[in-house]
Formats: structure tokens, sequence, C-alpha cells
């Protein structure tokens, strides 16, 4: 045995970085409005990051969370944080700072690193979280640039490929935010994987229309810095900010929820690209028409599908070029499915209740489960949650579909009753214990129901104790005051609740009236 080994390197995602600084040093790796930084200062960034979190007392294993836009501040923390060995909890900007405090709480983050647009909601969080949480406020030239150029450059090597990178919270289908582990080897396979798929390489100019802390951007902010790309960030989404990047900044691919494309296919500013854009999409199978006006506006669109706990995408329509030659309406179809696993993936399976495989008829229902690199170490600090979630090694998704002959998935129905709206989860029961906290309410129940712009949005239908009134206006406001504003629900209707015989709601009643609702 040679020691030290010359054939095995613990893999990170950081290494990326640290290539593309050598090969293409003085390349553009960022973008952020007026600001550009080559892949050589990117690094020096990124390491003086990682030596100032060490100054602000961060060691090896804990955690540092940032709350931020699309911008370079919260594109660094993807490097920055794990040089410093620490594990970064990037947080989802639409939440409120009370389930905000809880993440920052069960994470045990010491510092939080936040933009200005988000100074009262981080002081908010500093004043409700029980430890000391030391804030770094980031607006371009502030307490975070000072922050960075006051510290020496540090990279602390990974020593376990298997340990954290990162954690991300979802509030899954309980609505309790579970904390997702990331591990370095897995975070390094995805990028790759993303990659590839993606066909990012040098030349390409990366739109961050995808939120970075969901999933941390589906581990793009690794995958194109491995290719040497352009990260062109992007402070909000849009639609006119979109176009004019995607006319005149020379964007390759992008990323976004079906909600953001259809606000995007029938923009006043929508035209025919000169050249042509790959997308990406998750959250929801895009629909037939969707897919036709985003082939007029020369955008090659690709379905892929995938949960926080599998690093994003894990399984992606692997398109075959004969598949061009069939009608449209039946590529639709085809374009619609979930498909195969990724390049990195396992196999993907179907199963029933007992774990065993669904026959390959593209009829009967399972479960999809998943196993592989790509898949989460657990829930953070909930081995009851993690156990119930891989009950025999392979990870149980939620969701039910059928296997096609070909090996390809299509998704028929959800397991849970998660609502994904603008490509964010809903948990149902989490609306439904906000609104039955209102003191006039006696029983709610929540489902999904259709809508043009956002996928699906939440509606509730809701018994009133006797003798109280209330208006749905007033408990529509009551509970965006109690619940970030997009889970909150967008129609609500009065009544009893449908039951059957054990007296259990019968929620695909609800479902079937919530189609005519919005």
């Amino acid at each position: 045995m040679i020691n030290p080994p010359i054939s095995f390197e613990a893999l990170t995602p950081t290494a990326f970085l640290r290539r593309s600084a050598s090969v293409f040093a003085d390349k553009t790796a960022v973008i952020d409005g007026d600001q550009r930084w080559t892949y050589a200062q990117l690094l020096e960034r990124c390491t003086r990051l990682a030596g100032a979190l060490r100054n602000a007392g961060v060691q090896a294993g804990e955690r540092v969370a940032v709350l931020a836009p699309n911008t370079h501040v919260l594109l660094e923390s993807h490097y920055g944080v794990p040089f410093a060995g620490a594990v970064l909890v990037a947080l989802n900007v639409r939440l409120t700072a009370a389930e905000l405090s809880y993440i920052i709480e069960h994470s045990d983050a010491k510092i939080l690193i936040y933009d200005f647009e988000f100074e009262d909601t981080a002081r908010a969080i500093a004043a409700a979280v029980k430890h000391k949480l030391t804030l770094i406020r980031a607006s371009g030239d502030d307490q975070y640039e000072k922050f960075l150029t006051d510290a020496t450059p540090l990279t602390e090597p990974v020593a376990d490929e298997r340990s954290l990178i990162s954690i991300n919270y979802t509030s899954g289908t309980t609505g309790k935010p579970k904390g997702v582990m990331y591990h370095h080897r897995g975070a390094y396979l995805q990028a790759l994987a993303m990659a590839m798929h993606s066909t990012l390489n040098e030349s390409s100019v990366f739109l961050w229309t995808l939120p970075m802390f969901h999933c941390n951007g589906w581990c793009f902010t690794w995958a194109v810095t491995a290719a040497g790309g352009t990260h062109l960030c992007l402070r909000k989404a849009d639609p006119a900010l979109i176009w004019q990047h995607l006319r005149d900044s020379g964007v390759t691919q992008f990323n976004a929820a079906p909600t953001i494309l259809i606000m995007l296919a029938w923009h006043d500013h929508a035209q025919p690209l000169p050249h042509t854009v790959n997308v990406s999409t998750g959250g929801a199978p895009p629909t037939p028409a969707l897919l036709a006006r985003m082939a007029e506006l020369n955008m090659n669109m690709t379905h892929l599908y995938g949960l926080t706990e599998t690093f994003g995408p894990a399984v992606l329509c692997e398109w075959r070029k004969d598949w061009t030659l069939w009608p449209a309406a039946q590529q639709a179809h085809i374009k619609a499915r979930q498909g195969v696993g990724n390049v990195i993936s396992q196999t993907l399976r179907v199963v029933d209740g007992q774990g065993a495989d669904v026959p390959k008829d593209g009829a009967t229902l399972g479960e999809i489960a998943l196993r592989g690199n790509n898949v989460m170490l657990g829930y953070y600090r909930d081995d009851e949650a993690t156990a119930k979630a891989a009950p025999d090694g392979w990870f149980r998704t939620g969701d039910l579909a059928v296997m096609h002959a070909d090996g390809y998935i299509e998704i028929k129905d959800r397991a849970k009753d998660i609502i994904i709206s603008g490509g964010e989860n809903i948990a149902s029961v989490e609306v439904e214990r906000t609104l039955s906290s209102h003191p006039a309410v006696l029983e709610v129940a929540v489902v999904a129901a259709p809508d043009e712009k956002w996928g699906e949005v939440p509606v509730a239908f809701v018994t009133l104790k006797p003798g109280q009134s209330l208006d749905a206006a007033t408990l529509i406001a009551y509970a965006r005051e109690h619940m970030a504003h997009f889970k909150a629900p967008k129609k609500i209707m009065f009544g009893d609740l449908p039951k059957n015989a054990t007296g259990k709601i019968q929620k695909f009643v609800l479902r079937d009236a919530a189609k005519n609702i919005i």
C-alpha cells in the first residue's frame, strides 16, 4: 500500500473553482449588475470568505446561514463556507422571519450573512433566536466587503467526502421544516451530471433565474464553475429583465419553474431568439402548449424531476433523436414524462406497498424509490424521519408513478397532499394548522387548485364554529400574517366538509370542486 495513496482524492465541488481559477484565470466567472469578477478573483474572494469565517470563530462542521437573492454573495458562500470546513445553510428568501428563526435555531447557525434587502428580517431573526447570532450585512461596499478584505485566504482540506457540505431545509408534507443533509461527494457528482445534461462548457452564460437557495441551485452553483462558464446573477426573476438578458447578454442556459416559463412565453417582449437557449424545468410537467411556444421562441426544454432530498434533479426526460420524427402531440407527451435517472443516478424503481417493483406496463401505480450518490445523508437531527423515508435502503419520494416498458417513469398522482406553487412546495397541513388557529374556525381542509400563472395554488374549505361569522378576505389576511404570503390560500369556501363513514375528510371531492374555483 502506497502511503499516502495516489489513487484517491476526496471529492468536493470546491475543487471545480480551484481548477477553473487556474485554467480560466482571466475569464469572466461572475456578472452581478455592474460588477464582474474573473475566476482568479472569484477564488481569491471565496478563500478570503473562508478566512473571515474562521476569524469570526466558525470552526469545522459549524453552520453558516445566508439570506440573499441570486447575487455574488450567495454564490461565493457555496465555496467560501466549505473552504472554511463549515456547512452552508442557504435560506429561502420567501419565508417569514419566524420560519427562518426556526431554521437558524434548528441548524444552530452562529453567523447569518444577509443581503441589505432583508435588513428587517435579519434583525427580527437575531432577536428571536435563543443563541447569539452574528450578522454580516452585504450591499456592495459595506460590512461584507470589509469582512473579506481583512481576512487571510483559507482552504480547509476535505478529509471525508461524505461529510456535510450543506443543509437545505424543506417543509416536506408535514409543515415542519426538515434539514436535508448534503455531502461533498454527492454535490460533486450531481454538479457533473448537471453540467453534462445541460451541455455546459466554457462558452456558457448561465442566467440565474432558479433560486440558488433551492437545492443549492440544483447544484448548478458548482456545475457552471466546473465547466468554466459564466454565472449571470439575477436579483429578481423579472420577465422583462430576463428577456433583456436573453437578447443582449448571450445567455445559453437557464433553469426555471414552469410558472416562470409561462410568464416568459407570453410576455410582451417575447420573440424568437437568434440562437438556441437550453432550458431545464421541474416542479410540474410542462404542458404541450408551453412546449410548443418555447420551441417557437428557440428554447429547447428538458423536463427534470427530483426533490430536495436528491440534490435536485435525479431524473430527466432523456431525449432520443428518433423521437423528433414523431408528431408534435406525441413528442409533448413524451417530454412531459419524468424520465430516467441522470448519469450518476442508480436505476430508478417504482415499488408497491411491500417494496416490490411494479410491472413495466405503464399502468400499475407505485411509489418512486431512489438511492445512490445523489441522495441525502438523511434529515439533520431527525433519525425518525430519516428511517421512515428509507425503510429498506431506498428513499421513498412520496410520488405515485407508473413505469413504462422503456424504463421511463411517469408521475400520475402525489401520494401526499403537497401543493407545488411556482416551483415552491406548500404543505397543506401547515396551511390548515394556521387557519385552524383562528378562533372562529372549526375545521379546515386545504387542496391544490390549478392556476395559469403559478401552476397550483392553495384553496381552503372551511367550517366555522356555531354562531361565528367570518369572511374570506379576513381569513386570508390572517393567514398572511402568520405565514409566508405565497403559502396563504388564494380562495376560501365556507360550508360543511365532505366526509366518509369514518369521519375522514374526502379530499378528492374537494379537489374536484377546486378545479372550478380559481
